[in-house]
This record gives C-alpha cells, structure tokens and sequence, in this order.
C-alpha cells in the first residue's frame, strides 16, 4: 500500500484564505510520517561518456535555468551492481523522466537498471517518460543491433539471461513512447530541442505547479479581473500587490487565483505559505530557504543576514513571480522582499496580511483591500451549506436574511454557521441567531465558538487535537489514538466535517482553516494564561521545553510535542536528553511527539496513559530503564539509527494493543524484530528500509494485521510462508524481486487489492480464486504470461489491468463469471490475438482498452457487454474490423484504415468517436446525432491535401448534422448536456449566460473576457485540441479575435441588423502550412437577444 505525499491544503470552497497546513504542522504525526517532498522534478538518465559535457549538460542548464528542480545522474560515478536508495527515491518520486537514450547508453547497467525503474513508474501512473533518442532511431533500441546488440550480450554473459530480459523489454517498451529523435529536429540542431524538450517539460508540469482553490468560488473573479486590469507591464521595477483585509475573508484564495493566472509569465516562481505562524516556530531563516531554493536554487543559509544577501545579490537577474502568504511583521518584510528592489524589472511579488501597514512601509505598487461578501453573495454561500442549495428554503428566509446580515458578509463564519444550523429545529436558528446579535462584528472567533461550543466533550477533544497537532495529516493514525482514549472518532470527524470545522481530502488529510485553528489554540491557551503546565496541550517548543526543563508539568497535560518543528530537525547532530523524573507528574499524558531526542532514567510507573510515541530519529542506543507504556497504540520510529538488536524492542512488548507500528526509512535495519508481542498490530510500514533482507516468521501469528507496507526495499526478496495467517489484510505490498505469491496467500479473504505491477511474478497462482474480496487486481507488466481459470471466482472484482504483458498470449473463458468487472486493460498485450467469448457475459463491464494489442478481432458477444461505455481498439495493427459494437457506447476509438462503420448511426449516445479518416463517415445518412468530439488521425501523404479535407468536413456538416442544435433558456453553463434537435439553432435567449458558472453578461457588449464554447469540434491528431472561442467586442464590423485558442484562429464580425443571430461556422486551422480564418457573424448584442451556435470544428495545433 504505497501511499503518495498529498498535495498543499486544500481551500474552503469560497472566497476565504486557508493557508492552514503549516509545515511544522503536517510534519506532526497523524497518520505514517508523509514521503517527503520530492527534490526533483525531472530525472535525466543518460550515458556520462556520450553526452554529459554536450548535450545533457546543456539540457540540464536550461531546465535549471527555467526554475525546474533538475537531477542530473552520472552513471560513472557509481559503484556496485544495484541502484542506490537515493537514486531510487530520485526516480520515483520525480514527476518526469527523461533517458538519453545514445548510442552507449545500453553498455551501462545502470542505465539501463534506471530505465526500467522509470518505466515501472510510468506503468503505475506516477510518472511521465519522455525518452530522447540521441543519434540512434528507435529502431535500434526496440531490436539491438551494432553496439546496442554487443551490449545486451555482454550484459547477459556476466549477470545471466533473467537480469538482462527486463532491460531487453525495457529497450523495447520506450521506443515505443513518443519522445524526440535528435536527428529529426531541425537537422539534428541540438539548441531547437533543448528548447523543444524545456517547453513539453514545462507544460507536463503545469498542471502540478498550479496552487489548488476551491472549485467553486463566490466573487472572486471580479477581484481577480480588477487587480489584472492594473499591473502595468512596462512598470520599470517589481510589481508589489498587496492583498489586505480580515483574516478569513478570503485573502489566500485571492492571492493563489492571482498567481495560478500569473503562472506562465514567468520561469522563477515560489509560493511561500503561513508566513506568521511557520515563522513563530520555524524561525525566519526557514522562510528565506524556501524562497531561495525555489527562485535561484541556491544552498541553505544558516541566519537572516545570510538569508538577506544571498536574496539581495543573486536575484537582481532574476524575474520572479513570488507569493508571500499571510506576513504580518516587518520582519518578515525586511528579511523576504527588503525594498522592493531585490528582483528583476518586471517581477510581481504578491503580499497577503491583516495588516496593512507592512504594505505601507514597501510602498505597495497595488493595495487591494478585501472586503466583505455582499448581501446576495453571503446569502448563496450561507444556503449552500444551510440548505445544499443557492437560496434559502421558504420557512426560513426571513431569518436566513437577518443571520447573513449579522454575520457581516464573512465567508468562513457564513460557512460554519451555515454547515451548523443545517437541519437543525426553527428553535436552534432562533438561539443561534439571537447569540450572534450578542456578539460585536468584529469577535470573529467567538462567532465561530458557537459552532464550538455546541459539540460534545469528545468531538471537542478532536477539534483541539487537530488545531493544536495534526493540520496535515491523515486521519488514519490518530483515529486510533481517539479510539484508545474512548473519543468515538468516527462520528467525530463526520461531526466537525459536517459543521465546516474541519475538511477531510479524498485522500484523507486532515485540514483547518488558520482562523479556526487559532480558535483551537486560544481555547487551549485560555485554559491557563500565565502556566502552560496547567494547559492541555503544548505544541510550542519554547513552552514545552520550559516545561520539561523547570519541572513543571502537571496531570492537566494530555499532549506534547518537543523538537519536531526545528529547521533540520532530521541532520541536527544536537541531541537533546530528557531524564525519567521530568516526566513524574504527566500521568495524563497520552500524545508524546520528539524530534531527534532521547530519554534516559528511570520510567518506572511514568506515562501510564500514553497512547502514542513519535520518537523520530530515534538513537542507535536505548537508556531507559523500567519503560512500559502498555496502552501504547501508535509508535512511529521513522528515520531512526535503530536495528534489529536495539534494546526498546524488548521493553516495548508490553504495548499488546499496538496498532500502527511505522518504522519506514530505517536504514539499518536488516531484520525486523520478532513482533509476536503486537497481537493487535494492523500497520506495519517499512517502506524504504534499504537493508531490509527479511521479515521475522513471527507476522504469521499476528490474525489483525490489514496493512504492510515494504516499498524500496530493494533487498527483501520474499515475505514470510505463512503470511497467510494475515486474515483481515486488505492490500499486499509488492516489491522489485518478489517473485511467487506463497500459497499461503490463498486464505487472504479480506484482501480487496493487489498490485504486482512492479514484481517479477510471472504467473498469477491458482489459489487466487480464493480471494473473495479482491475488488482491484494490477497484474501490468513484462512478467507475467498465464492467467489461471481460477479468476473467475473473483466475483468482487472491479478493476483488472493486464496492460504490458508482453508475454500473455491468451484470457481464460471464465473472466465471463467476473459479474461486477468494471473496467478492463489488456492493452500493449502484444501476443494477445483474441478475447474469449464469454467476455459478452460482463454484465457490469464499463471500459475495455485494448489499444496497442495484437488482437486479430474482437467476438460478436462484444454487442452484449450492454454497459460499456468506452472501448478503445487504437494502434491494433492486426485488427481490420469490429462486429456491431454495444449501443451503450458513448466514446469510441479506432484508427484502423475501414471503408465503413454502418452501425455508428445507431450508436445514439456516441459523443467522442476517433477515426483514421473521414470515409466511413461519408457513408453515413447522418453523423450520431450526439457527437460532441470527432478525432481524424489523417495519413498526411502526398496524396492528401488539408484543403481537400476541409472541403469534405463543411460537406459532412453541411450534410450530415441535420441543421443546427438548440438551446432555450436564461442560463447556459459549459458542463450542460445539450440533446441534439433536427432542426432550428442552439439558442441562449434571456439576459444572462455563464461560461463554468462564473463569467456573466448582463449588458450589450461581450468583452475579451468572455467566452462561447462551441459545443462540437473535430481534432486532427497532430498536437493537442482546441475550442475556438468568441471574444472581444461586438460593435459593428469589428473583428472577434480568439485569444485563448491558438494563433491564426480569428472571428471576424459583419455589419448585421436587429434579431441576427451570431453563429460559429467552420473554424479550420492547419498547421505550419495553413492559417485558416473562423469567420462569425456577429450583431451589437442586447439584453434577452438570442444567440445560436452552429456545428464548430476546431483541429488541434
């Protein structure tokens, strides 16, 4: 069970700031301590003797140059035969590869051990693989001949057949990736695809570089358009915008909408978040690092005068887009930004923060003040989380009306009490509201304390733990903590998510936003003011160590962290020890959190109602005497010096009723202990424990373990043979070399997934079948050739990817008993020339990819798969045809050349369809009639002229679409479903439309801002697609220019009289030969006017 770092907290979805996922914070405990962030963005693989001092020297600086995290490996600096745990950790968790595949790129084991390692990432949908084929064709690498042969036969003579055979399938699968050839791009002129490569790099990461926001935003695009409207371009200095206003009104969602629009200006880019509360306990240097790593790539500064000119010196060459969140301190000013004048002309830095006179002091070039949600737009966000709707119910208007007017217009208070007064009594909203008529405007905090204050004991115990401890992290770990101390947190956490006190991510993420987290701490802190050993929890390490160190502590503490939020906590060589007798009076502690400490003493009858240790960078060497925390059940020792013979192991067997034991990056550890002692253990995590050789025989005896989890570790071949004593096991952990499942696995009846995609299992086990639960199966690879008929008693599954088994020739007829399968790869299956024909039995069959297969075609059962929505036959090179294919049918892909489709008339739900040309569909009467999206995948031989086929594709609208398509109403948004009529226009009359629900028009002019979307266009397969849009003005004889879609597309406007309507035509644009114009005719628009759009094509560029 590998689980993926999260992204940055999420946003509330309104117009509010939630810069609540201070680091210091995530880092804290919760669930495993989270992978750490990767260092790299890019992996360069290549063959140091080729090409190191040319052309991957030169990619690799403009990659730097370009603000892109870079590493660059050099295969003649190693040793050894394996690859190292940083470079594994390097590979996987970079977002792209690129192999430099050169003419001896094969004669490194390395390299070639690297590439496989790549290519398994890509495989698990982690990463993306752009191979460069420098002077050699891929030919040569799919069938080594020359020096790549001579290579592959070495490599065999001295490492043995298996070894080699996974490099060999490696060589095959990435000449088949679309990458470059150097020899191809502008005659083999290296410059043009170092730039070529630097901007496909640049857009891959794009989407991973946007800060995230709430999907749906309450006024913010207004905002948005107003401070775009005053950044002057030609401004001879930085652009400082200042975003000024209350806290949780809505400053960093702002400020991140800004930036993500800001995005691709600029090559330097840093968003640095929480300023105020990360520099209370990370110290400013902290901050400065973060920038300087993110803008000049620059070492670690070890103070702020450091920090200071570093910034100053190097980054006056430097255009920086910079976002510096929530600063509230001059300190911060003088130590991040200084005068202004530290960055390159043209830069923006973007400043959020309560208080306004930082902004003063730098002479802001734009001060914006953010202020409160009008009547109308706090009314919609409150009914949103009141009522699930945009007004309010009719029995409660009046008094939704008065609590909106009291609350002021705040999004986070609208959002809470909102959330708080849903299906409450008519009693409740009377209570609530006269309070809130109690409190003065500005109380924000004791506005929010309502919803507070109106939980039970153990729902409030919850929300103080997360404020004060775990922002950040998953749910997972300190539900069991709560669970141990009877806080019932399943029903706590649905409570405080319900009454938008806290947000749980898809993944699980524990989230806040900071105006309720500072809530939570100051109900801790007001508990005592002046002792913090009279409070229930100390999270500040200048408190708790104060504590520690006077002896002060009190039975009142129920939770500490200590050491955890130091910058470098994990290399400080500065232990810090603290002695048995300092802990006598915490006999309520049951949350204790160290980071690079040690205890020593006697802890005799101490800590007796510790539920959870988190004793990261724990020493090689153990000093305790008399340790028993026997109501132990979280104990996370990651990143430790410890090993199989260090002395806790034996004090620790007390803990019974441990349930997570995290011991993952453990570097010494070869063996782990016996564990026969956790008869309740149900996580063990061991990933990247790189000496890791074997785990201990006494797993079998633990019945509760669900989870294990063992990835990196490239050691460990094999998991113990009775492992299938793991009776509640939901998922399996998979590793490089294992290469058998023991039989014992048969009996995992609580298994629901399974990942082999990254073993060396070349057949699935007979007894799989007996695996009941199993809902996933991921049997992708190069290994595996046979799949047992036993399959089909796997009737919980879902989900079955065979994809890539190169060596899989045949599917059993029995796949036809799996009722509930959903979806089905079996694509690049190159041996694979047929599907058995009970696969028409697949009742709940959904998706069935095949692309890249040797299937020879497909069975006439096909037609009964009744819920298949998408079947994708592309790049089947043996396949020239396919029986009536499901009704169902909503996308469909073949790009085989066929002279006719007759059935796709039939298919009525059709709405995407890829053809190779345009020939069957001319043998059509009409097209589907609800086609959205049509992909042409054109030969582009001598014989083909893009003018002919434009000619071709306005007949085929012309003839085949069956006149225009209608809309009738006030409101059209891009995501509706518009049924296709025979006749009359797709039409939008009434005052208002809406583009994604934000944009609006209410006037007679349409602005360059605002978009139509035609609902229909057809792709050539040559980049990626576009949808022309309309735009600019509407005045008479004015051009429409379309500045969102690509270069040469333009709308041109014709003088027209009252009641013409504007349509789309058809919009062509060719490629590097072509500039076609998308003429529209357009009239002075008026409020209620109609608009129609006719059938629109738009190929990509």
């Amino acid at each position: 069970m590998i689980r993926k770092e999260p992204p940055h907290s999420e946003d509330l979805p309104y117009r509010a700031s939630s810069s609540s996922t201070s680091p210091h914070v995530g880092d804290n405990g919760g669930t495993k301590r989270l992978k750490e962030e990767s260092e790299y963005e890019v992996f360069l693989s290549f063959r140091g003797e080729d090409t190191r001092k040319g052309f991957t020297g030169h990619l690799y600086t403009s990659l730097v140059d370009a603000g892109i995290r870079a590493y660059r490996d050099n295969d003649e600096l190693r040793v050894g035969d394996e690859i190292g745990t940083e470079l594994l950790r390097s590979i996987t968790q970079s977002k792209i590869s690129i192999p430099i595949i050169s003419e001896d790129y094969a004669s490194s084991k390395w390299c070639l051990q690297e590439l496989a390692q790549m290519l398994k990432c890509r495989k698990s949908g982690e990463q993306v693989v752009l191979p460069i084929f420098y002077k050699v064709k891929p030919s040569q690498v799919r069938d080594p001949k020359g020096k790549f042969g001579d290579a592959i036969n070495a490599h065999k003579k001295n490492l043995g057949q298996e070894v080699v055979k996974e490099w060999e399938e490696a060589l095959n699968e990435v000449s088949s990736l679309k990458g470059w050839e150097s020899e191809k791009i502008d005659d083999g002129y290296e410059a043009t695809l170092v730039k070529m490569v630097g901007i496909r790099v640049m857009g891959e990461l794009k989407r991973l570089f946007d800060l995230s926001v709430p999907e749906q935003l309450v006024g913010t695009d207004d905002s948005v358009e107003q401070i775009m409207s005053k950044i002057d371009a030609n401004f001879n200095g930085t652009w400082i915008i200042g975003i000024h206003g209350m806290g949780g009104i809505g400053k960093t969602t702002l400020a991140k909408v800004l930036y993500n629009k800001l995005f691709s200006n600029f090559e330097n880019r840093s968003f640095v978040a929480d300023i105020r509360e990360r520099s209370q306990h990370n110290g400013i240097v902290c901050l400065q690092n973060e920038l300087i790593s993110n803008v000049i790539r620059g070492s670690e500064v070890s103070n702020v005068d450091d920090g200071i000119r570093v910034l100053k010196s190097r980054c006056k060459s430097k255009k920086v887009l910079a976002l510096l969140d929530d600063m509230d301190d001059t300190t911060h000013l003088d130590a991040l930004v200084g005068d202004g004048s530290w960055f390159k002309v043209g830069s923006i830095v973007i400043i959020t923060t309560r208080n306004k006179s930082i902004l003063d002091k730098v002479r802001a070039s734009h001060l914006y003040e953010l202020e409160q949600l009008p009547p109308n737009q706090s009314l919609i966000l409150f009914s949103r989380h009141a009522f699930r709707d945009d007004s309010p119910s009719g029995d409660c208007k009046h008094i939704s009306h008065d609590i909106v007017s009291i609350t002021g217009g705040l999004p986070l208070a609208l959002e809470v009490i909102g959330s708080y007064l849903c299906g409450k009594t008519k009693a409740t909203w009377k209570d609530t509201s006269e309070k809130l008529k109690k409190i003065p405007a500005k109380e924000v905090q004791k506005r929010l304390k309502i919803s507070y204050d109106a939980l039970d004991c153990e729902e409030q115990q919850i929300f103080l733990d997360i404020a004060c401890f775990f922002i950040g992290s998953f749910k997972e770990y300190p539900t069991y903590m709560w669970d141990a101390c009877n806080f019932y947190p399943g029903k706590g956490i649905e409570v405080l998510s319900l009454m938008s006190l806290i947000k749980v991510s898809k993944g699980g993420m524990l989230m806040m936003h900071d105006q309720l987290r500072d809530l939570g701490r100051e109900i801790v802190r007001l508990e005592n003011q002046k002792e913090p050993g009279e409070r229930s929890r100390l999270w500040i390490d200048e408190e708790a160590k104060n504590v520690l160190e006077s002896n002060k502590g009190t039975c009142k503490i129920e939770a500490l962290c200590l050491g955890y939020s130091r910058q470098n906590r994990w290399e400080s060589d500065d232990e810090e020890s603290y002695r048995g007798e300092q802990f006598n009076e915490f006999t309520n502690l049951r949350f204790l959190q160290l980071g690079n400490m040690n205890f020593t003493g006697d802890f005799q009858n101490l800590l007796p109602q510790l539920r959870w240790l988190d004793w990261v960078t724990c020493p090689s060497h153990f000093e305790i005497v008399n340790f028993h925390p026997k109501k132990l059940v979280v104990l996370n020792l990651s990143s430790s010096e410890i090993s199989e013979d260090w002395g806790g192991w034996g004090p620790l067997k007390v803990a019974t009723n441990l349930k997570v034991l995290d011991l993952s990056w453990c570097k010494n550890l070869r063996r782990t202990p016996n564990l026969s002692a956790f008869e309740s253990l149900e996580i063990l995590n061991l990933d990247f424990c790189s000496s890791l050789e074997e785990i201990h025989p006494s797993i079998w005896y633990i019945k509760t373990l669900v989870s294990l989890d063992a990835f990196g570790c490239h050691k460990l071949e094999k998991l113990p043979v009775r492992v299938g004593r793991m009776e509640e096991s939901r998922e399996l952990p998979c590793y490089d070399k294992l290469a058998q499942l023991p039989k014992s696995m048969g009996s995992f009846e609580s298994l629901t997934r399974l990942n082999l995609s990254v073993t060396g299992i070349k057949e699935l086990p007979e007894f799989i079948g007996s695996m009941k639960a199993l809902e996933t199966l991921y049997a992708n690879g190069y290994k595996l050739d046979c799949i047992p008929n036993s399959i089909g008693n796997l009737t919980s599954l879902t989900h079955l990817d065979l994809s890539f088994c190169s060596s899989l020739r045949e599917i059993p007829n029995s796949i036809g008993k799996l009722a509930k399968l959903q979806v089905l790869h079996v694509n690049k299956c190159k041996k694979l020339e047929g599907l058995p024909s009970d696969i028409g039995e697949l009742v709940s069959l959904n998706k069935l990819y095949l692309e890249d297969s040797g299937i020879r075609g497909l069975p006439e059962s096909i037609s009964k798969l009744s819920s298949v929505q998408c079947l994708d036959v592309r790049g089947c090179k043996n396949l020239r045809e396919i029986p009536t294919p499901p009704l169902s049918l909503t996308a469909l892909h073949i790009d085989f050349r066929t002279p006719s489709l007759p059935f796709l008339s039939k298919l009525t739900l059709l709405q995407e369809l890829t053809l190779f040309n345009l020939r069957p569909l001319e043998c059509l009467s009409e097209f589907p009639v609800r086609l959205l999206t049509l992909h042409i995948k054109p030969s582009f031989s001598l014989d083909d002229d893009p003018r002919d086929l434009e000619k071709r594709l306005s007949e085929l609208i012309r003839d085949k679409s069956s006149g225009r398509r209608e809309l009738t109403g006030s409101n059209w948004t891009n995501a509706d479903r518009i049924p296709r009529r025979r006749e009359g226009r797709r039409e939008v009359t009434g005052s208002n439309w809406t583009y994604t629900g934000r944009r609006e028009v209410t006037g007679s002019n349409w602005t360059d801002t605002d978009f139509i979307r035609s609902r229909i266009f057809i792709s050539y397969q040559i980049g990626e697609a576009t949808n022309p849009t309309i735009a600019k003005s509407s005045e008479e004889g004015d051009p429409l220019f379309d500045e969102a879609a690509s270069p040469g597309t333009l709308a041109v406007a014709t003088s027209s009289e009252e009641g013409d309507t504007l349509s789309l035509s058809l919009s062509l644009s060719w490629p590097y030969k072509f500039r076609r114009p998308n003429p529209a005719i357009a009239k002075p628009s008026e409020e209620g006017d109609p608009l129609s759009l006719s059938l629109a094509l738009s190929p990509s560029l």
